[in-house]
């Protein structure tokens, strides 16, 4: 929630998924505000914003006078899921809508038939340039990964753990603690900036994923990257800024080759970094919301 405007945020008492409200685990300035759904009604919008399915279609006509003047928005972060033929969006063929997709791939992917669209790539707050690559152990970022197993890669975690230890970041990964790998849970943002970049290098196992924040933001903190070749992974990594493949075998070699060179790990993250912010900065991204926003 950055930028010139003052952004509203549905607020429920729980907090739940319908109505979080503010950040809890990083600080939002002070011009987005909370609201509870019953006074959004009476405030006058210039445009509304879904990023899930259940607030275009659920909520949305019961908290939103959706014939008023707001220009409205599907924000699109996740790849389409199912038989490519029937990758169909939500919003397709709205016309009242235009659908806002966070990388080329996903707008490529996704089905949205006669709906307007708009691609407009992650732009993130620059954390500053802080790798020490101290540890020779590598770095994933991952929630849920038993749950969404091959889609995060889970299964290859373990052929990564062969070559160098790797500690795990994110929300419910407890079960995947082992001799070969540690588990980090529910850090604040300020204290994962704070020890990733103490890893060699950062892996990016993501089969099936519209691109990570955690990738960008790893490379924005100056750490080369072991990707997978899918998605948009193939355009956010460039090269000299890491490696990149659809071979796991080579892959493994290339993290194999980090650890053992820890100057050619700096060289590669500090192209990451100059790639990350030519390509990811904040203010790229809150142009290109006006430009749209004022089109």
């Amino acid at each position: 929630m950055q930028g010139k405007h003052t952004y509203y945020l549905p607020v429920l008492p729980d907090r739940g998924p319908n109505g979080r409200g503010r950040a809890q685990t990083w600080n939002w300035p002070a011009s987005a505000i909370e609201v509870p759904p019953e006074e959004i009604k009476s405030l006058k919008l210039d445009a509304i914003i879904f990023q899930r399915p259940e607030e275009y279609e659920d909520l949305s006509p019961r908290w939103f006078v959706r014939k008023q003047n707001a220009r409205m928005f599907y924000v699109e972060h996740n790849c389409p899921q199912g038989r490519i033929n029937e990758m169909r969006h939500p919003a397709a063929d709205d016309a009242t809508v235009t659908v806002v997709h966070v990388t080329h791939f996903n707008d490529l992917f996704w089905d949205c038939g006669s709906a307007r669209t708009a691609v407009i790539e992650h732009g993130v707050v620059d954390p500053g340039y802080r790798y020490s690559g101290e540890l020779p152990r590598g770095a994933i970022v991952v929630n849920e990964p038993v749950r969404r197993a091959r889609v995060t890669g889970t299964d290859l975690i373990a052929r990564f753990a062969e070559i160098a230890p790797i500690d795990l970041f994110g929300m419910q990964i407890a079960a995947l603690r082992s001799e070969r790998a540690n588990v980090y849970e529910n850090l604040r943002q300020a204290e994962l900036h704070e020890q990733l970049p103490r890893r060699r290098a950062y892996i990016h196992p993501l089969r099936w994923t519209s691109l990570g924040l955690s990738l960008i933001e790893a490379m924005h903190l100056g750490m080369p990257v072991v990707a997978l070749a899918a998605t948009e992974a193939v355009h956010a990594v460039p090269r000299g800024a890491g490696f990149i493949d659809t071979d796991v075998r080579a892959l493994q070699d290339a993290f194999a080759q980090l650890i053992a060179q820890p100057e050619l790990a700096r060289e590669m993250g500090k192209r990451a970094r100059d790639a990350a912010l030519a390509r990811y900065s904040l203010q790229r991204f809150l142009d290109d919301w006006d430009a749209l926003l004022g089109s």
